[in-house]
């Protein structure tokens, strides 16, 4: 009986690979469809990528009011941002597209998600809200000095997210 309760817990753990544009996500990526293929539970794969908030442009706050002329059309500052924000959402689905086609060349099912914000939050909050049993992050190999200067997000995902964390490190 126990062991039947154990198995179906097992069945459902949501399983998330958070990447980016780096080749240390794919390499987790990668490894996850290697060596977890036969634990992964029968509900899908899921694939997170954030997009990083615009950056602050200096040039679009000086733009203020007044627009800027171009050969087409005028812009704006929001309508730069928005741009951005647009820009940024399609780079996103580009990458978790491409990733899920790598799991269904490897026959995994994969749900792909992308959310704007700063990465570490953006992951923490989509483990929380979709009860995440396990997430997965590949390490970029900063030094110890590196990660105390600019920060971690596996680090950060060690610490905060509420689901067993796994760091895959590219030998």
């Amino acid at each position: 009986m126990a062991e039947e309760v154990m198995a179906k817990g097992e069945d459902e753990r949501k399983v998330m690979v958070a990447i980016d544009e780096s080749e240390y996500s794919h390499y987790a990526l990668i490894w996850v469809l290697d060596n977890l293929k036969e634990s992964l539970p029968r509900s899908p794969l899921f694939i997170f990528m954030a997009q990083p908030p615009p950056r602050n442009y200096p040039f679009a706050a000086s733009l203020g009011s007044a627009r800027m002329y171009c050969s087409v059309s005028a812009v704006s500052a929001p309508d730069f941002l928005n741009s951005v924000k647009e820009n940024n959402k399609k780079l996103a689905l580009a990458f978790l597209e491409k990733a899920k086609e790598i799991c269904a060349s490897r026959g995994v099912n994969a749900e792909i998600l992308t959310e704007e914000g700063d990465a570490k939050t953006a992951i923490c909050n989509v483990v929380e809200k979709l009860n995440i049993g396990m997430l997965i992050l590949g390490d970029h190999g900063l030094g110890k000095i590196k990660r105390a200067l600019l920060g971690s997000v596996s680090s950060y995902c060690v610490r905060y997210a509420k689901c067993p964390v796994l760091v895959v490190k590219k030998p």
